[in-house]
């Protein structure tokens, strides 16, 4: 029996009748009490096209889990969407989600003793939550993808949501007319569905995969196709199957699969955020995983896809192409993958990839051949030196210059530097530095889409530099460098950087610098003064006294 279930039946000796009485009233009967109660966490909303599908395979996977001898309890989870709030005060409040959603999913689970659980998200922080969620707790779970959006079209070339964040820029510098603008955006989300390249959400569904915590290929599925309805009922049926046999998310997160989702991670081109999150979800298994971990796999594994934001093509192209399993089979054929692995399936990693082609097809390119990958090396590099003395976090590929030495332009917040770059008044050479939007400065560390978009729509993507101890987009590219740290809140070197200094962004030798004498520095730092919290009650204060460096995952507990 179970822990949860021999729990619930000590506690139901004394107190059997009520217990059974209220449980009675939500449709049980007398055989269902000797039946594993599995939790669906439902991150259904009509917030974000991310989540829009969702409650449709919650009730697929409810489905199913009946049919395969299991009670359900069905509840609800928040979801926050960034590309809406995006640019705005609210996406201070998007990595806090992160801690919400585990927080409520531990919260359920927990107090009703509950057997095992599923998780079905979409948008980013959906992911992360429910993994770090279920590695504290511990009892058998799996995650359902709600599945990519389809990609928009538009005078033939396909749209994600960063076109229209792309498509600012361009307008702003008279590349494009209001016309198009307004047809770009009609055009860029065509239905349900997360954010269709290779950003957050389909970076981190696809290490989930990779890791052996959702089934093969779900993690590349269109929303609205019937194949992620099947694929959620199949999950449902893996999971009563792996309560009974006690197959735990530790046994799962360990070590070794982390390190298999971070060679999937640079294979794809995934998102600066999922360092981030992954520091969380190790450090919520208690698995030891630091960021330099991550610049010594991304020495190793190449970067074999062409997806968006840099590349080609988007999520359902890869699917098509082969999706996930295809990627680890040849990441596993030259010995980056832990082939010894468990999943959540009861299979090893190398079982499941048995019969998966050792090349990719050669009528398809969004997966490249082994010997002609699109980069030698992974490309989410780890920078440290004067100024991120704890590491940042920079997305080399498909930048032309991948180093910079120029003047630095200081902005205390997003705003102030997206009104500078529409006003025109950001040069070729300049290095722009958005600080006090931090973990605990902003709070929340919002993403800088918005920043980032408009430098590339107005052709400044390859000749600026921009630094953040904020978060990037995962449709974020060009010469950026996020999650400095420590953050210039605490008083990190971010926060002493003068309007005109001297800054070098080096993605070749790994280095972030402040090009300013040592006692210059010194001399600064004792004027500085931290300033005062910009919220002092509500999440965002809560969050702010509680949370981490970046460089430890941002994390709360």
């Amino acid at each position: 029996m179970p822990d949860n279930q021999r729990s619930r039946a000590i506690t139901q000796g004394a107190q059997r009748t009520p217990n059974r009485a209220m449980l009675r009233a939500v449709g049980f009967s007398d055989k269902d009490f000797e039946k594993p109660i599995v939790g669906v966490a439902n991150g259904f909303s009509t917030i974000t096209p991310c989540n829009k599908g969702l409650n449709e395979l919650a009730l697929t996977a409810e489905h199913a889990l009946k049919e395969s001898g299991a009670m359900p309890q069905m509840f609800g989870t928040i979801t926050v969407s960034d590309g809406i709030s995006m640019g705005t005060e609210g996406m201070k409040y998007s990595l806090v989600s992160r801690e919400v959603i585990a927080d409520s999913i531990e919260t359920a689970v927990q107090a009703e003793s509950m057997d095992g659980v599923i998780a079905i998200g979409g948008c980013d922080k959906n992911m992360p939550g429910a993994m770090i969620a279920m590695a504290r707790m511990n009892v058998p779970a799996i995650f359902v993808y709600g599945g990519t959006i389809k990609p928009g079209h538009y005078r033939g070339r396909d749209l994600t949501i960063v076109s229209a964040f792309e498509a600012v820029g361009q307008y702003t510098s008279h590349k494009i007319d209001e016309k198009e603008l307004l047809e770009v955006e009609r055009h860029a989300c065509p239905g349900a569905g997360s954010c269709g390249g290779m950003f957050t959400a389909n970076t981190m569904s696809s290490a989930f995969e990779a890791m052996g915590m959702s089934l093969p290929y779900s993690s590349t599925m269109a929303a609205e196709d019937d194949e992620k309805r099947t694929s959620a009922a199949r999950s449902a049926e893996v999971l009563v199957d792996a309560i009974r046999k006690q197959i735990r998310p530790r046994d799962i997160i360990t070590r070794k699969s982390i390190e298999n989702a971070i060679s999937v991670i640079m294979a794809v081109g995934g998102s600066t955020n999922a360092v981030l999150h992954f520091l969380a979800i190790a450090h919520s298994a208690e698995v030891t995983l630091t960021i330099d971990d991550f610049e010594r796999m991304r020495g190793k594994v190449p970067v074999l896809c062409d997806l968006k934001p840099s590349g080609r093509y988007v999520a359902t192209d890869l699917h098509k192409a082969g999706g996930i399993p295809q990627v680890m089979k040849m990441l596993l054929e030259h010995g980056l993958l832990h082939g010894d692995c468990m999943t959540i399936s009861g299979a090893t990693v190398a079982e499941l990839l048995a019969d998966i082609p050792s090349t990719p097809r050669t009528d398809q390119d969004v997966i490249r051949q082994w010997e002609n990958p699109m980069y030698a090396q992974g490309h989410l590099a780890i920078l440290k030196g004067n100024l991120a003395t704890e590491g940042c976090v920079a997305k080399i590929t498909g930048v032309k210059t991948p180093k910079i030495t120029g003047p630095a332009r200081v902005f205390e917040s997003e705003e102030n530097c997206m009104a500078a770059i529409l006003a025109r008044e950001i040069q070729p050479g300049d290095v722009v530095v958005i600080r006090y939007e931090g973990p605990k400065g902003g709070p929340g560390m919002r993403e800088m889409l918005s920043p980032t978009s408009a430098l590339i729509g107005e052709g400044l993507g390859d000749s600026v530099g921009l630094i953040t101890d904020g978060r990037f987009s995962g449709g974020t590219y060009g010469m950026v460098v996020g999650h400095v740290a420590p953050e210039a809140f605490v008083g990190g070197t971010i926060a002493l950087v003068h309007e005109g200094d001297s800054i070098t962004i080096d993605a070749e030798q790994r280095l972030l610098q402040l090009n300013v004498p040592g006692d210059e520095l010194a001399r600064r730092r004792a004027e500085w003064k931290a300033p005062h919290a910009r919220y002092t009650r509500g999440v965002l204060a809560k969050y702010a006294k509680s949370v981490s460096s970046a460089s430890r995952g941002a994390i709360t507990d």
